[in-house]
């Protein structure tokens, strides 16, 4: 059983950034995709971006540029570093760990454990 825990969110400027933590127990956290969704209100989860154990990266386009993951396997800790935030960005984001390495890393339904949730809010 893994456990992932959220942290970092908060209220930001447009163009202003953040930084997402999600720290994850469990001694294999190495070998598992780690994922960023997020929900905004009344919208379905949507895919932001993922961290492969062997190092690829794959982003949504509307974050790609902006965001970016990264993973301390000695913490068990995966980041989600954003900049350049745009009120649309304002959404509940949501940690993910799969541990296969052949489903696709877009889906919400490929992912076997969650954590949470942080609220991320952007004003203008």
């Amino acid at each position: 059983q893994v456990q992932l825990v959220e942290s970092g969110g908060g209220l930001v400027q447009a163009g202003g950034s953040l930084r997402l933590s999600c720290a994850a127990s469990g001694r294999t956290f190495s070998s598992y995709t780690m994922a960023w969704f997020r929900q905004a209100p009344g919208k379905e989860r949507e895919f932001v971006c993922a961290g492969r154990s062997g190092g690829t990266k794959d982003y949504a386009d509307s974050v790609k540029g902006r965001f970016t993951i990264s993973r301390d396997n000695a913490k068990n800790t995966v980041y989600l570093q954003m900049n350049s935030l745009k009120t649309e960005d304002t959404a509940v984001y949501y940690c993910a760990a799969k541990r296969s390495s052949l489903t696709s890393s877009y889906y919400s339904n490929s992912y076997d454990y969650w954590g949470q949730g942080t609220q991320v809010t952007v004003s203008s």
